[in-house]
């Protein structure tokens, strides 16, 4: 039932809510005014009823003084009239007596109604024995005076009662009084709450009917804003609005489902460039393959088994440990050609390609690794880090020392490899030019750049790029090269993130 009432408010037109959120209102309001009237009339019923019992006490005593005077006129001139205003006087100050107390009582008030109740009672009888008398044609005098005594004494002890009835009253107006104040108050406190209450309802209803127009210009200026991932109205009412909201709904559906088929376009697109940049990264292998064929492996290490031995007949320990390490590094970049290689293969190598440095530069280069001891099997492209440090050992060693430092530790699903030196730093534009080309697998353009800077820059943009286009085909990712400015000193930042579960 619920649902149903629901569902047939969402389905008026607007004029018809805020007709109806009126008329809701200003029946809430008619109530508050009969709650009002009510509470004027209780307070008007405590102030009048605060003072009955002293009304009625007078009503009585008014009884009692007919009761006498037409007793004294019938004695008088015996007429009808004054019969039957006696009879009638009397059966109402009986009545009364009856309502009286009729037994005494500690209580000062009832013990005065009990006295008042005899007195009355008294005066009836001897009233009435009076009348009798008259009737009978019997003297009546000690009747009528005896009458006149309890009726001296009634009216007394009445105005004594009626005293008493004052001061009670007194106390019970004065507490009516004050409860009426409080009254007063909550009904002031009632209606301020009242009047807020109003309108927050007014508010609630108007900002239930509003609320969606508030939703349509935020999301209006979201898709003006080329934000098209904004959620949907989907709204059930079929007044004005919910008209709205439908039809902004199938706009934003047929934007998403165009910039969905763009995107697609773009996807396509983008497999066919990256088979385009595997392409050259092949061509370019072949290239580096073909170049490194040109040597003979087999004549190269006989030549250098040849020279260790010489070497070593000779006493010349270092020049013998030289060329071994010689060796093993042109042993493992001839055997790791087809191949790809862990991170400690491609460390050891490093280590023979630095002690080989260190030969030729001497004190001038110095080699600082910082490298956990662990096995660091994860696989990544054979040569991979040696260009790297032999960049870094190039642009280092244009100071007078040349500073390379290599660190690797793990950080959130990787294994970071960071080579950095203190040379003079890549040129920003440089840097942004190897990373897009990296990125796009072409060659930077340097044809607006000097011959000299050009060539060196071309030579080592060549090797560097070659470096990460391997890795992001390797990968298949973006993110797993970086370069950056060195934190501890001027120069570069090499930075390789290798996933953990390669």
């Amino acid at each position: 039932m619920k649902n149903y009432f629901y569902n047939s408010f969402l389905s008026k037109s607007l004029r018809w809510k805020i007709m109806a959120s009126i008329t809701f209102v200003f029946m809430i309001m008619g109530s508050s005014l009969f709650l009002t009237m009510f509470i004027d009339q209780y307070a008007l019923g405590v102030i009048s009823r605060s003072f009955k019992s002293n009304e009625e006490l007078t009503s009585f005593s008014n009884d009692v003084v007919l009761t006498e005077n037409a007793l004294e006129t019938y004695i008088n001139y015996r007429t009808y009239e004054s019969i039957n205003n006696y009879y009638i006087a009397s059966n109402r100050v009986e009545y009364f007596c009856q309502t009286m107390q009729g037994f005494p009582s500690t209580n000062e008030i009832s013990h005065q109604e009990y006295i008042v109740h005899q007195l009355a009672l008294s005066f009836l009888e001897y009233t009435s024995k009076a009348v009798a008398a008259h009737r009978a044609n019997n003297p009546v005098n000690e009747s009528y005076q005896k009458s006149l005594q309890a009726f001296q004494f009634l009216t007394k002890e009445i105005s004594r009662l009626n005293i008493l009835y004052m001061e009670k009253n007194s106390s019970v107006y004065n507490s009516d009084r004050s409860n009426v104040n409080m009254i007063l108050k909550f009904y002031i406190v009632f209606f301020v709450g009242f009047f807020l209450f109003l309108l927050l309802l007014l508010y609630a209803l108007i900002g239930s009917m509003t609320k969606p127009l508030g939703e349509i210009s935020d999301v209006a200026l979201r898709v003006a804003e080329r934000d098209f991932d904004v959620p949907l109205f989907n709204k059930e009412s079929h007044d004005e609005i919910g008209n709205i909201c439908r039809a902004f709904d199938r706009m934003i559906i047929s934007i998403r489902e165009y910039i969905d088929t763009i995107w697609q376009k773009a996807r396509t697109e983008n497999e066919l460039r990256e088979r385009e940049m595997e392409m050259q990264a092949l061509y370019a292998d072949a290239q580096l393959k073909a170049f490194q064929s040109q040597i003979n492996p087999h004549f190269l290490f006989n030549t250098l088994n040849t020279g260790a031995q010489l070497a070593m007949m000779e006493g010349a320990d270092k020049t013998c440990y030289f060329i071994e390490q010689t060796s093993d590094f042109f042993r493992y970049n001839i055997q790791q050609q087809k191949e790809d290689a862990t991170i400690r293969d491609e460390l050891g190598m490093v280590d023979n390609f630095v002690y080989i440095m260190k030969v030729r530069f001497g004190q001038r280069l110095e080699f600082i690794k910082d490298v956990p001891q662990e096995e660091f099997l994860q696989h990544l492209p054979s040569m991979t880090l040696q260009p790297l440090v032999e960049n870094c050992i190039q642009h280092g060693l244009q100071n007078t020392k040349g500073k390379v430092e290599l660190k690797v530790k793990q950080a959130e699903g990787f294994v970071e490899i960071s080579i950095s030196d203190n040379g003079a730093g890549f040129d920003p534009s440089v840097k942004e030019k190897l990373l897009d080309a990296a990125r796009r697998g072409v060659t930077p353009d340097y044809s607006e750049e000097k011959s000299e800077k050009k060539s060196a820059d071309e030579h080592t943009g060549i090797g560097l790029i070659n470096v990460f286009l391997r890795l992001r085909l390797y990968f298949h990712r973006d993110d797993v090269f970086d370069i950056q400015a060195n934190e501890d000193a001027h120069g570069t930042k090499f930075i390789i993130r290798i996933p953990e579960n390669v």
